[in-house]
């Protein structure tokens, strides 16, 4: 099997991230050059401005496929982020589990129940996902800085006021 988008071959039970345009669909890497995904409707490679229907979902479908299908041209590699965090679980546990769901539909949701929660759970045992925290992060930080900003411009409309009532 040849990996074309990453320097390091899969291993079965590696997580594989693959770069979408504004996130990263998550695959977990089962043998044979497949993968199994959780995949709304809307995802699937180059899938373009369309993908960001997945923010709507509701619904998904563990799917297996090529690795390549999944990723199309699109950019991967194998990210397995959390093994200091945590134990993986056994690679035949994880495949197994894995292969068990094929088929299934499943309850999506973009910020708890997203395709990374699911194959981290997979592989660790535990749903987590970095895009929700990251974006969770950036959403208070902009909203802190809006309000930074507001706070500064009331200030300064005061000093100006008192400077012009000063004048007079």
């Amino acid at each position: 099997v040849y990996f074309p988008h990453t320097d390091k071959e899969p291993k079965r039970g590696d997580l594989i991230e693959i770069f979408r345009l504004g996130y990263q669909h998550w695959a977990i890497y089962v043998g044979h050059g497949y993968v199994i995904h959780l995949a709304p409707p809307s995802e699937y490679a180059e899938a373009g401005f369309s993908s960001f229907m997945s923010l709507q979902a509701s619904q998904a479908v563990v799917k297996k496929d090529r690795l390549w299908v999944v990723a199309g041209s699109d950019k991967y590699r194998v990210n397995n982020k959390y093994d200091r965090r945590f134990s993986p679980q056994p690679v035949t546990k994880i495949v197994w589990e894995a292969e068990s769901l094929v088929g299934h539909t499943m309850t999506y949701n973009v910020t708890s129940k997203n395709c990374e929660h699911f194959v981290t759970n997979l592989r660790y045992g535990v749903a987590r996902s970095d895009q929700v925290t990251d974006a969770v992060e950036i959403g208070v930080a902009a909203i802190a800085g809006i309000a930074g900003i507001a706070v500064a411009a009331s200030l300064i409309s005061r000093v100006i006021a008192r400077r012009q009532d000063e004048d007079e």
